[in-house]
């Protein structure tokens, strides 16, 4: 019998969730000990009871990033398994808000109407416009395919992967700068790894045009902030919108709070939904309970 300990703010809901679903030799547990052999929950608090799970066998991450459990000093004697193929269309969603927001003038109108100004110029269509995707991954293959709804051209930046029918040209390793040139919008999905630390820095930045866009929601390590500050403050991008960053909660003496043309939301980007990730850990389950191999099986060593 599989001892089951879920580690999360809604683990009532999650608890019940997989109630719901009557798994075979499944027991649920509320604290940890000795015999529970799988974990569900958010990464921190899974990093912070792995000294009292002796038994662990599988966790399996609520959220994306993994970033506490990968490190070289964690524990890596266990299955670890992310959230993946549940946040693709809520990140589309947010990354199409914030395009057309800035195509359709959508601020800039409310601030007309606050001021009672009549402005009849033209705004921007996302036809015919250029993203370029660091990552493409299930999320950033998710977003390509929303963009192209809206006849984008949609350039990847990959590791070595082109699985998605959606990306009208692929680049790989030294060639990012080329990818970068004359883009419209530039959206990072990347993963925190060694490889992906500061990949949006001043000659990345420099490489684009002036009217670009920029949009984080992967990772906050992914930006030299520094760099980025510059960027904005020189107008050598004409936006960014961050919904991730290096330290979060943000600073209140940070310097983002007071740089221009930047919008920020606060890790909302794409929540997990205990639906969706129960979806998943249920799935997952059932391979765990037959002995056969997890879906979305992370490599301690690549950090994702």
């Amino acid at each position: 019998m599989h001892q089951l300990l879920i580690l999360a703010q809604d683990k009532n809901k999650y608890r019940a969730l997989i109630e719901e679903a009557r798994l075979v030799n499944l027991e649920f547990t509320t604290q940890t000990a000795e015999d529970v052999d799988i974990v569900l929950g958010e990464p921190s608090l899974i990093k912070a009871a792995l000294a009292s799970l002796p038994a662990l066998c599988w966790a399996q991450s609520i959220w994306a990033g993994i970033e506490p459990l990968v490190g070289p000093a964690s524990r890596h004697d266990y299955i670890l398994t992310n959230a993946r193929g549940v946040f693709g269309g809520l990140m589309s969603e947010y990354v199409i808000s914030y395009l057309l927001a800035h195509e359709r003038k959508i601020f800039k109108r409310l601030d007309d109407q606050k001021n009672k100004i009549w402005d009849e110029s033209e705004t921007g269509t996302l036809r015919g416009k250029i993203i370029g995707l660091l990552g493409v991954g299930s999320i950033g293959a998710e977003v390509a395919r929303a963009t192209k709804f809206f006849g984008m051209n949609v350039r990847g930046y990959t590791r070595d992967s082109e699985t998605s029918t959606h990306v009208d040209k692929y680049f790989h390793d030294d060639d990012l700068l080329n990818f970068a040139n004359g883009l419209d919008y530039l959206v990072s999905i990347l993963p925190n790894t060694m490889d992906t630390r500061k990949i949006v820095n001043e000659d990345l930045l420099n490489a684009l045009p002036s009217h670009a866009v920029f949009i984080n929601v992967g990772r906050g390590a992914a930006v030299d902030e520094s760099a980025l500050i510059e960027a904005l403050n020189q107008n050598k991008i004409a936006g960014a919108v961050l919904d991730v960053f290096e330290q979060e909660p943000l600073p209140k003496d940070h310097p983002f709070w007071r740089t221009p043309n930047l919008l920020m939301t606060f890790h909302t980007a794409a929540p997990s939904l205990p639906e969706d990730i129960t979806k998943l850990f249920i799935e997952n389950y059932k391979l765990f309970n037959e002995g056969k191999p997890l879906k979305y099986q992370v490599d301690f060593e690549r950090g994702y």
